[in-house]
């Protein structure tokens, strides 16, 4: 299957980097690809993609999900682990074929909630590093299996809003314990009186972070 959503071509024309973003259950490319904008900015050389999950939202038909979850959509556990598996899959060969346009030292994934949780498990399961991880808002899936599968080790900076109702904060914690035990150079970053989403400090310290595992110098 290949994914497909909204992108923005990089400011100056010329792409030297690439930035996938991956939307969170019920949303689309469209709900992410809008940081394109505070963040080309500073970033010009830019390309910015952000692919729609693989299936239809059960709770919500104009969006899309990864795979369902039972205590949102009513789905069984079998259905979740089947769906899982499927968009694990769809998600590699979607990064096999980015690859082919920009190199993963050249390309930071960006992930919220369930982006974040397919963003986490599917690309430290990659031959090739990419430059860098930034996953807001999420968790981090069946951390008892990841020090036996990973296979690359890109730097990983957590942001998580201290009001989350969604998907609480303990689980940043709980991710950048076992990431590190993984051996994965980690950061991470609770954003105060911020509920599920993105504030401004925690996409501040992403850009920041994305500039220096690209190796762009920040504006004084």
């Amino acid at each position: 299957m290949t994914l497909t959503g909204p992108e923005r071509p990089a400011l100056s024309g010329e792409a030297d980097s690439l930035i996938v973003l991956l939307h969170g259950y019920g949303a689309d490319g469209n709900d992410l690809i809008g940081l394109a904008d505070p963040l080309a900015q500073h970033l010009p050389n830019t390309r910015f993609v952000a692919p729609n999950a693989p299936e239809r939202c059960r709770n919500n038909p104009f969006g899309y999900q990864w795979f369902p979850i039972p205590w949102l959509d009513g789905s069984t556990e079998a259905e979740m682990r089947a769906g899982a598996i499927r968009a694990f899959e769809t998600l590699d060969a979607c990064l096999d074929g980015l690859a082919q346009e920009m190199p993963p030292e050249r390309t930071v994934l960006i992930g919220f909630s369930q982006g974040t949780m397919m963003m986490l498990h599917v690309a430290l399961r990659r031959t090739k590093a990419y430059a860098g991880l930034v996953g807001f808002s999420g968790r981090l899936l069946l951390p008892e299996t990841l020090q036996r599968e990973i296979r690359s080790r890109p730097p990983v900076l957590l942001v998580h809003g201290d009001l989350d109702e969604v998907v609480p904060v303990a689980s940043l914690t709980e991710a950048a314990d076992a990431l590190v035990a993984a051996g994965v150079e980690t950061y991470a970053h609770v954003s105060k009186g911020t509920a599920h989403g993105i504030a401004p400090d925690g996409l501040g310290l992403a850009l920041g972070f994305v500039q220096r595992q690209l190796g762009i110098a920040r504006e004084e």
